[in-house]
């Protein structure tokens, strides 16, 4: 019979496996939108960096729950919140300004057949996160962990974006599509810098409820 300890050691597994796809992730995208000409790829190679900042508090949450499930969440999960929130406004910002400018411009890609590839890896990957993430937090009755586990389903409706704008592109050659793609992308950065914010000031479970 598995125990809770069991447990929790897959979660903070499952945490550093998030930590180290993220980096690869994105040096990988980031790497590719950028010689591609590919925002929506770039923009979401970014997110994944802000992903990697908000993995150590998760991290580090599963820890301090591990020892204390009844513990509130310390100084150092509420800075990492704060980075992460100011981090994913900054990337909003940048991603709106660069849509609207390519948009206005008529800027259009390369390619985009790096950003269909990585958004159906990272689907796949983040489905199985999250799968793994609610058997462990359900087993464990956590609230944190499930709600990590929603942060994680974020994650992959954003690669659904990415493969969308990426696969539209490169069947139809629709030179806008990337910009709108990225506006997308834009929108759930927002809401996720939004709601680390609300977490530091009401105390709840995680980042994304």
């Amino acid at each position: 019979m598995t125990t809770n300890k069991t447990y929790y050691k897959i979660a903070f597994g499952l945490a550093v496996f998030t930590i180290a796809y993220n980096v690869v992730e994105g040096l990988i995208a980031t790497y590719l939108g950028f010689e591609d000409e590919s925002l929506a790829l770039f923009g979401f190679g970014s997110d994944s960096f802000i992903e990697v900042i908000s993995g150590f508090g998760i991290a580090h949450m599963i820890l301090r729950i591990q020892n204390n499930p009844d513990s509130n969440r310390d100084e150092f999960e509420r800075t990492a919140l704060r980075i992460t929130g100011v981090a994913f406004y900054i990337l909003v910002v940048s991603l709106v300004v660069s849509s609207l400018y390519n948009l206005w411009t008529g800027h259009r890609p390369l390619t985009t057949f790096w950003g269909v590839v990585i958004s159906m890896i990272s689907i796949l990957i983040m489905w199985l996160l999250v799968v793994w993430k609610r058997k462990v937090g359900t087993r464990l009755h956590s609230a944190p962990i499930l709600a990590d586990a929603n942060c994680t389903l974020v994650c992959v409706y954003m690669s659904v974006i990415l493969l969308i704008s990426s696969g539209v592109y490169e069947l139809f050659g629709i030179g806008y599509i990337d910009s709108l793609g990225t506006l997308g992308l834009a929108y759930f950065a927002f809401k996720e810098g939004r709601e680390c914010f609300e977490k530091v000031k009401n105390g709840s479970a995680a980042c994304c409820d």
